[in-house]
């Protein structure tokens, strides 16, 4: 690979993990605000210790079928510096989003091939790609084939794919070796927990992912 990898680590809950995240290398970390989730945060009570981060990593709010309202009352708040839409938003509600000029991720759950053939059409460059599954929206520690990702990539080479779905300390290099993605985003993979991350695991990942650039 001629770029380095960023890496995104998701579903962080509490500051210790974030800065140790950061400490580690993480150039983004997630904040899961879906009340499903077993990562869930309140933003507006954990804002404090989120807005005092350091200001060179990318701080990222999953938001999962929410209200155009609600996403850009989250996109506007001073702890968030970009939203990842999670959930089932479509093509219009994220056209009428990118109108307020605000940076975002859109995630598609992929099931087969077919789940990228409209990769292009969420009105961002970034899509993050994450298994699918029938009963949760991210973070369940399941794969698709990267091959897919391969596909999405060469088909739209304007986008920036993040990979993610069920990578882990021991499988973050081959799968950017297959995939090619510009990012990688890992939740479950390094956690002892849900929600509470591992540091010897978010070490391993990181230097894993470094190794591969």
């Amino acid at each position: 690979m001629s770029a380095r990898v960023r890496v995104k680590i998701c579903g962080l809950t509490n500051e210790a993990d974030a800065r140790a995240a950061i400490e580690l290398g993480a150039d983004a970390l997630g904040f899961n605000l879906f009340p499903g989730s077993p990562r869930c945060v309140d933003l507006d009570r954990e804002a404090a210790w989120i807005a005092a981060l350091p200001p060179f990593v990318a701080r990222v709010a999953v938001l999962v079928n929410v209200s155009l309202a609600e996403a850009r009352r989250v996109a506007e708040h001073p702890a968030i510096d970009l939203v990842q839409f999670h959930g089932d938003e479509d093509e219009p509600y994220c056209a009428e989003f990118a109108r307020l000029g605000r940076p975002f991720l859109k995630a598609l759950r992929v099931r087969d091939a077919g789940s990228v053939q409209r990769a292009d059409r969420f009105s961002t460059p970034h899509m993050l790609l994450d298994a699918h599954a029938d009963d949760a929206y991210g973070g369940t520690g399941l794969r698709f084939d990267p091959a897919i990702a391969v596909e999405a990539a060469g088909r739209f080479p304007a986008l920036r794919i993040v990979l993610a779905g069920g990578l882990r300390p021991e499988n973050v290099a081959a799968a950017m070796r297959a995939a090619r993605p510009y990012a990688v985003d890992v939740a479950s993979g390094v956690e002892s927990a849900p929600g509470r991350k591992d540091r010897e695991k978010m070490a391993a990942f990181v230097a894993a992912a470094g190794s591969e650039t």
